[in-house]
């Protein structure tokens, strides 16, 4: 098991991302507890790009349950549809918001929150959990991290 990330920050975001998601499936494969892996995977990427705050939600009945994460304390429940997170699960699809003020329903956990992304994790066709990825930068979040975090979440997706 890896117990630190290798990365090249002198590499563009999507370089760094094409090494760091490697090391997060070896991190991952074999382990069985999808907390434990929730856990390594919100770590490892706020340690590999310093996001303000890097977590999951899991779909429990109409909510979305706070689970793993990194960074402040944030918000226990979602309901379906309400904020980024909630309306990327009634979407199935990721939401890229790069001013959260200027996102209508947007749930402030923090203020300083300035951009998010939130990635859907699809099990058999159904959100089974989501990535949120806030940052305190507006427009922080670009199609490389869309793309690379999408990969990721078909990764994650094995682990439900």
């Amino acid at each position: 098991m890896a117990e630190s990330l290798t990365l090249d920050t002198t590499l563009t975001k999507a370089e760094q991302y094409r090494q760091l998601l490697p090391q997060i499936e070896a991190l991952t494969t074999g382990e069985p507890d999808l907390t434990a892996n929730l856990a390594n995977t919100a770590a490892a990427l706020r340690q590999a790009f310093g996001f303000f705050w890097v977590g999951f939600y899991v779909v429990k009945a109409d909510e979305l349950v706070l689970g793993p994460f990194q960074g402040p304390i944030a918000c226990t429940r979602i309901r379906h549809g309400k904020g980024v997170c909630g309306a990327s699960w009634a979407r199935a699809e990721t939401v890229l918001v790069p001013d959260v003020e200027a996102f209508p329903g947007h749930i402030a956990c923090s203020s300083d929150s300035k951009s998010e992304i939130v990635v859907p994790i699809l099990k058999n066709g159904q959100v089974v959990a989501v990535l949120d990825v806030d940052s305190d930068k507006l427009n922080d979040f670009d199609h490389d991290d869309q793309a690379a975090l999408e990969q990721l979440m078909q990764l994650a997706a094995q682990w439900f």
